[in-house]
């Protein structure tokens, strides 16, 4: 890039910044440098010995980042990452982006390696580091993710008959009267700053109360699906679930109402991942794949509740 393309095109931004940016003031929150040690061994090409060069890791993390934050496929987050102003600044005004097969085999070999995991880590060690900590509860809530049901109907036996060439790993269940095909996602939200600390992605036909996020020493708030199923928390909030020939009780209601303000909070984070982000539905074919989805879909949460935080305390 030219010395006088790089001036003006930072010229425009400032001009940008000035009416509002807000990956702009999201870039500052975390330490993006501190995820690069971490992704350190993630490939194994030798460049010295005229291997071809590496994008820089914590580039590709901001990727996914910002594919996540404006749902965007691949191949569109190639397009935009090359046409948008906010986009180049906030990625550090490169000389190249990546095609969209390269973006997908980043993903393919954060799976692979277990580093998704380590970049979750990372992002609760910096939001503990701020003084963000868990203190008073926590709230562990479900929601599904749809995903093409291909030739799977919705009477198809779950297991290996429901299995289609365009998910492998999704299962049809049943909420009310409607019926979903794909998985389900998973969250644990920190109570007072609001902030996911904990996830995980599941077929859609495995049961909420089969999934405990929660630790000893936690409080932890959940409905009425995890009724009957003792979590790791020391103190269960969980409501309570009327059950043929025992009605709630006038105190069990009271105590469903008092819990269901608090857990009403989990319901903010799915909103935005579905509707903002527009993440309410994947075309990836495993639980594998889900899961480093939307574990950017949760950090691109947190950096936004991180910027809330941040102005509310300013």
């Amino acid at each position: 890039m030219s010395t006088f393309f790089n001036f003006a095109i930072r010229d425009e931004y400032a001009k940008l910044s000035a009416l509002g940016n807000t990956l702009g003031d999201v870039s500052s929150l975390i330490d993006w440098d501190a995820f690069r040690p971490l992704l350190s061994d993630l490939y194994t090409n030798d460049e010295g010995k005229g291997g071809r060069p590496n994008y820089d890791v914590v580039f590709m993390i901001k990727l996914l980042v910002l594919q996540q934050w404006y749902g965007l496929s691949d191949l569109q987050l190639e397009r935009e990452a090359y046409d948008r102003l906010s986009f180049r600044h906030f990625l550090g005004y490169p000389a190249k982006i990546p095609d969209h097969s390269t973006i997908w085999l980043f993903r393919e070999r954060l799976i692979a390696t277990g580093k998704d995991t380590a970049i979750w880590e990372e992002l609760q060690r910096q939001i503990d580091q701020k003084g963000l900590t868990i203190r008073r509860g926590v709230i562990q809530d479900a929601s599904f993710i749809t995903s093409d049901p291909g030739h799977a109907r919705a009477d198809t036996p779950r297991g290996d008959q429901a299995k289609t060439r365009r998910s492998r790993d999704g299962t049809w269940a049943k909420k009310g009267s409607k019926s979903y095909f794909g998985y389900k996602l998973h969250i644990l939200l920190d109570k007072d700053h609001q902030l996911i600390r904990r996830i995980t992605t599941t077929t859609a036909s495995l049961h909420d109360s089969q999934i405990d996020l929660s630790e000893k020493g936690e409080t932890v708030y959940r409905d009425k699906g995890y009724f009957g199923v003792k979590p790791q928390a020391s103190m269960d909030k969980t409501m309570h679930r009327a059950v043929r020939n025992h009605p709630l009780s006038l105190k069990e209601k009271r105590r469903n109402k008092a819990i269901s303000r608090t857990r009403s909070l989990v319901e903010r984070p799915f909103a935005v991942i579905k509707t903002e982000f527009r993440a309410g539905y994947v075309r990836v074919t495993t639980c594998a794949r889900t899961q480093v989805k939307y574990l950017f879909s949760c950090f691109s949460f947190n950096l936004k509740q991180l910027l809330t935080i941040e102005r509310q305390t300013a």
